[in-house]
């Protein structure tokens, strides 16, 4: 039979079908081995490793089919040193078993910051540069001196800290800064009413000093301190209109409607 007749024939047709049939299969086959191999379709929802030091998100990653490894840290005050604080990808999103999350840990030791050059400039510039660098002020107190509002020396602990030392963030710095001994004199705020921050902020602009917060029995629980406002401030705006530069203001906070109330009519009749 010539090639022609052949590639024509019942017989070559039959032949070409049952050759299809096979690669169909083969190819099916292939497919669903493949599916069944990288798991297709199916995902788990990755857990909530966040607060978990990292032994226990090792373990709980195990039970749950996935891999978890540190790939960075950082420093933050809200959860133990060592524990999780981010985690990629996010807890609840659905991935395969086996698949490696990503976690990284706070860091067992404080960050720390460089200070800056603060003295010789005045105490408006040093309160920028330090709030920059990520440190706090502490107390204030002033020498005599013919420069006004300029830093003379920065301390921490009673100890004087130069510029280049090397401090833990967020750690508060002490001030002590020049004034002309005939100008002691600031006036003192009237922070009835305010929160204890804004209060802080407040004090820190008029360098003066924040001293002791006393919380009274209405304040029980977190939310309370969060809500909490001044209604009592020693020394009394109301009765010293200026105090002595550095001088420390004491406040009693209150969720107690009632005492607020009091203490906003008492201003309006001393006002009158």
């Amino acid at each position: 039979m010539s090639l022609r007749k052949f590639l024509v024939s019942r017989v070559f047709f039959i032949n070409l079908i049952i050759a299809l049939l096979i690669i169909a299969a083969i190819i099916f086959l292939t497919l669903q081995s493949l599916k069944s191999y990288t798991h297709h379709g199916q995902s788990n929802p990755v857990p909530d490793f966040y607060g978990l030091d990292h032994t226990e998100a090792v373990q709980i990653a195990s039970q749950h089919k996935l891999k978890a490894v540190v790939i960075d840290s950082v420093f933050s005050d809200s959860v133990a040193p060592g524990a999780v604080v981010e985690q990629q990808p996010n807890a609840g999103s659905g991935v395969k078993e086996n698949r490696t999350i990503f976690l990284t840990i706070n860091s067992t030791q404080k960050e720390k910051v460089v200070l800056p050059k603060l003295t010789d400039i005045s105490f408006r510039q040093a309160q920028v540069l330090l709030e920059n660098c990520g440190l706090a002020i502490g107390d204030i107190s002033y020498q005599p001196s013919e420069f006004n509002d300029l830093v003379l020396k920065v301390t921490q602990n009673s100890e004087e800290v130069a510029e280049g030392s090397v401090l833990i963030k967020g750690s508060k710095v002490d001030f002590i800064i020049g004034r002309d001994p005939e100008n002691q004199q600031t006036p003192l705020p009237n922070l009835l009413g305010l929160k204890p921050e804004e209060a802080k902020s407040i004090l820190t602009d008029a360098m003066l000093n924040f001293g002791v917060i006393i919380y009274d029995e209405s304040v029980v629980t977190e939310e309370d301190s969060a809500n909490a406002v001044i209604w009592q401030q020693r020394p009394d705006a109301k009765l010293n209109t200026t105090v002595k530069l550095g001088t420390s203001v004491d406040f009693w906070i209150t969720v107690d409607e009632e005492k607020i109330n009091k203490s906003a009519e008492q201003e309006e009749v001393l006002d009158f």
